[in-house]
Parts: C-alpha cells; sequence; structure tokens
C-alpha cells in the first residue's frame, strides 16, 4: 500500500469524530423545521379561523399604528387588559382604534354586557402589549367605574372568548397573561389589585 494513503489510526479516530458533528447538525435543522412548520401551521389556522357566532367581526383598517398589518410569526400567550376608561362601550372603543391617529389596539373588546368585537385579525400584531405584540393576542375588557371590576357580563365572555382562543391557537388554557406580567402596568387593574381573583379566572379558563 502507497504509504502516502495509508489510514492511521489517528487519520481514522478524526473521521470518527466527524459523525457525532454531523449528526448532530442533522438534528438541530430537522428541530428547527419542525418548529418553523409548527409556527406556519398556527398562524394558517389563526388566519382561517371560523369566527363563533357570538363574536362581531369589525376589523379596523390599516393606519401604520393601531393596526400595522403586520403579520404575527407565533402565538404564545393570550394577554388580558382593561380599557381604562370606566363606563365606556365597546363600540366606542373600537371606533377609537379606527381612527387614523390612534396608536392603540387589541385583537378584541368585551363589552359591559359582554358583547365581543374582533378588531384586529388573529394572525396579525395589534398595539397592545409593549414587546409582547409580537406573539400574544390582547383582549380588552371594558368595566363600569374606577375599580375595573369587570361586570359577571363582560367576565362570563372573557372566560369563554380565553378558552377558544387558547384551543384555536394551539397553546394549552394555561398560557394566558396580564399586561402587568409584561411592563408591571397596572392593567388589568382588578386583576392586578386582586392577585386571588386573577388565579380563579385562570382556574375557570382552564376548566370551560
Amino acid at each position: 500500500m502507497n504509504p502516502k494513503t495509508k489510514r492511521t489510526p489517528a487519520r481514522r479516530r478524526r473521521r470518527t469524530r466527524r459523525w457525532p458533528l454531523f449528526l448532530s447538525l442533522l438534528l438541530i435543522l430537522a428541530i428547527l423545521a419542525g418548529v418553523c412548520q409548527g409556527c406556519f401551521g398556527q398562524m394558517s389556522r389563526l388566519k382561517n379561523a371560523q369566527l363563533p357566532d357570538w363574536v362581531d367581526s369589525q376589523i379596523i383598517p390599516v393606519n401604520g399604528s393601531a393596526r400595522r398589518g403586520v403579520t404575527m410569526k407565533r402565538v404564545t400567550d393570550i394577554a388580558i387588559h382593561y380599557v381604562g376608561n370606566p363606563g365606556t362601550s365597546a363600540q366606542a372603543n373600537r371606533d377609537y382604534f379606527a381612527q387614523p391617529d390612534t396608536q392603540v389596539s387589541s385583537h378584541f373588546l368585551i363589552g359591559l354586557e359582554g358583547e365581543v368585537i374582533q378588531c384586529v385579525p388573529l394572525n396579525e400584531k395589534s398595539s397592545a402589549t409593549n414587546e409582547r405584540n409580537r406573539d400574544t393576542i390582547s383582549i380588552e375588557v371594558c368595566h363600569p367605574d374606577d375599580t375595573g371590576q369587570f361586570t359577571q357580563a363582560s367576565y362570563n365572555s372573557l372566560v369563554k372568548l380565553t378558552a377558544w382562543l387558547c384551543d384555536t391557537a394551539g397553546i394549552g388554557r394555561d398560557h394566558v397573561i396580564r399586561h402587568y406580567d409584561v411592563t408591571g402596568k397596572l392593567c388589568p387593574l382588578y386583576f392586578v389589585a386582586h392577585p386571588d381573583a386573577w388565579e380563579q379566572f385562570l382556574a375557570e379558563v382552564k376548566a370551560f
């Protein structure tokens, strides 16, 4: 055998060590491909989701701020808010979101009588939860007074809508957060001031 082509034990060891690295790279690529496919599937489901008949779709126009028309890459949580404007209706808040100079919005509004209005498509970013706009679906809830406590009708709709959104996004009913959990803002006020009420709400969403 030509000594220039003879495989020494050291060369064989180096060649052998390359295989675990190669297999590791293949595994990482497979995992990334699975994640991308899962995110694409989730966004497709949300884009084409059939809304329940108790949701009134009134999508606001794209204005570059309140609704930017930017598609999310994935949804990991449902974010709960309160409107912070006592006594106002879901319709009034939706119409405010739709104004050309408004810079805030949410995917859904729940009114004092439990009515539900959709303002932003499920697969798009809203302008409600700061840096978590990239991966959350937001719900704003109206309230009758400064305590921020929701009416029973509003609360019932919130439980129902949150559970439906978790199921539709395929994220499980434990993926629910408050605006407060993102920025420390006292929103939704009643659920921040009364952690026991928040825990009860989470339990009711899971059990719905």
